[in-house]
């Protein structure tokens, strides 16, 4: 059985950061409202205040990226301000309990990694919430195509190169969350190779980056938009592309793994996304109107474009039967593979 110690390197109190404050707020004048008169406003009414998302993982991640990105675009279409919060940990579950303990009146919403989503019933001995039952689907951002990297010193060019020297001496592996499928595709490549990786957890690819670029570990990956400063600065450099079968306009010459050679599930059923999510009972019109926003964003913002690009995404947002149909395949793909190599948290 394969136990995992959680790291807690480059973790931090949470960090708010307030996206376009000020005069959104004040027009509407709901800041001042009297306690729970916001509350009682219709559905037709929301938004009139301010918009909290609690993002899963730490700064520098692709989950706070991109939400970043999304709240900016919620100001700019809806007309209130959104704060971006990070409460990173425990497969994701610090975040999302925030969330389903808060009001369901669309004013505090969850941006997590649904592979943490899928994974957290699975990987922990109790979980606060039931993350099928307590919490609304709204849409989701493929992560796309990302880079798996080495230290700039490691004399492997390729995955193959990489499963070659692992097997004649112990590589360390940073991992940017508990259940991710970078964890899962490093364990079963254990498996399938004998090759010696030493994962290591992370709360998100930010604070497995900075270790990667002072070479505490070998090797780790993540989305572009997180490694991007570490490969532009020769820190670190790409050899492989993990999270399907596409591949990443900005690093075209890396292989997938499909076309290096490794087949099986791990390797190819495992799709990645940033998963927008309310509590339970939030009114369908507001999930509605998030939906209608999620989907506007990939074509009318300039900066969720280019992150998306970045990040070797090239499908539309996951939203209406697109988003429930993609979590009835790929959650029980974690999870069977997580069960399948006896994955705990320990």
């Amino acid at each position: 059985m394969t136990h995992l110690t959680q790291v807690t390197q480059g973790t931090s109190r949470s960090r708010r950061d307030i996206l376009k404050l000020g005069l959104a707020a004040s027009s509407s004048g709901v800041l001042g409202l009297a306690p729970g008169l916001a509350s009682a406003q219709s559905d037709s009414t929301w938004p009139n205040k301010v918009i909290r998302i609690v993002c899963a993982q730490a700064t520098g991640s692709s989950n706070d990226t991109t939400g970043r990105v999304l709240g900016e675009f919620i100001t700019a279409k809806l007309g209130v301000p959104v704060i971006i919060e990070n409460r990173p940990g425990a497969v994701g579950t610090i975040a999302g309990d925030n969330v389903v303990r808060s009001p369901a009146d669309g004013y505090t919403l969850l941006f997590t990694l649904h592979s943490q989503l899928a994974q957290a019933p699975v990987l922990l001995k109790k979980v606060p919430y039931d993350p099928v039952n307590d919490l609304v689907p709204i849409g989701a951002y493929g992560t796309g195509s990302s880079p798996a990297v080495v230290r700039h010193d490691l004399p492997v060019h390729s995955m193959k190169e990489l499963v070659e020297y692992a097997k004649k001496k112990p590589v360390s592996v940073g991992n940017y969350g508990i259940g991710s499928s970078w964890q899962l595709m490093i364990t079963q490549l254990m498996k399938d190779t004998g090759a010696q990786f030493t994962i290591v957890n992370y709360r998100g690819t930010g604070p497995m980056t900075l270790d990667l670029m002072a070479g505490n570990i070998d090797v780790g990956a993540g989305s572009l938009a997180g490694l991007a400063a570490g490969i532009d600065s020769g820190k670190f450099r790409p050899i492989h592309l993990i999270g399907g079968s596409s591949k990443n306009k900005v690093l075209p010459n890396l292989l997938t793994w499909e076309e290096a050679g490794f087949t099986g599930p791990a390797y190819t059923a495992l799709r990645e996304a940033n998963m927008l999510l309310a509590p339970k009972g939030t009114p369908q019109a507001v999930i509605d109107k998030l939906a209608a926003v999620i989907d506007a964003s990939a074509i009318e913002s300039e900066r969720m474009k280019a992150t998306l690009a970045q990040l070797g995404e090239m499908d539309k947002p996951w939203t209406g039967d697109v988003l429930h149909a993609n979590i009835k395949r790929i959650w029980p793909a974690f999870q069977q593979m997580t069960r399948s190599l006896n994955l705990q948290v320990g």
